[in-house]
């Protein structure tokens, strides 16, 4: 039995959707290379959650660096701009299931994954 408060996933933008994905959430900073605004299969787009530019070009999704981005990352999720963003993800887990999407490579290494166990409890 999952010991998860909410059922949030991560999953990439470029998948195709899965019934089991409930709301599906962009949030990248940037629109993701190579997908059209016809063929975007998601809800919302909460560029307002991700990190900031200068903390994203730290990170560069080097493996070795995700620890420390993710505690960086965190210190910024309580900037108010961003604190309401993660609170409107939140509200959105709190009403069923939400699937967090990312263009990276590796969503595991990604501000996707931070956000969702955050938003687990």
């Amino acid at each position: 039995m999952s010991t998860n408060k909410y059922h949030v996933r991560v999953r990439r933008v470029y998948e195709a959707p899965s019934p089991a994905d409930g709301t599906r959430v962009l949030v990248d900073h940037l629109w993701p290379r190579g997908l059209s605004k016809d063929r975007a299969a998601f809800d919302e787009w909460c560029k307002a959650v991700s990190p900031s530019t200068a903390l994203r070009r730290w990170y560069s999704h080097a493996p070795d660096r995700f620890e420390e981005f993710s505690c960086r990352y965190r210190a910024e999720l309580e900037e108010p701009e961003r604190a309401a963003a993660f609170h409107h993800l939140l509200t959105l887990a709190q009403r069923g299931p939400l699937t967090l999407l990312t263009a990276t490579k590796s969503p595991d290494l990604s501000e996707a994954r931070v956000l969702a166990e955050l938003l687990r409890g």
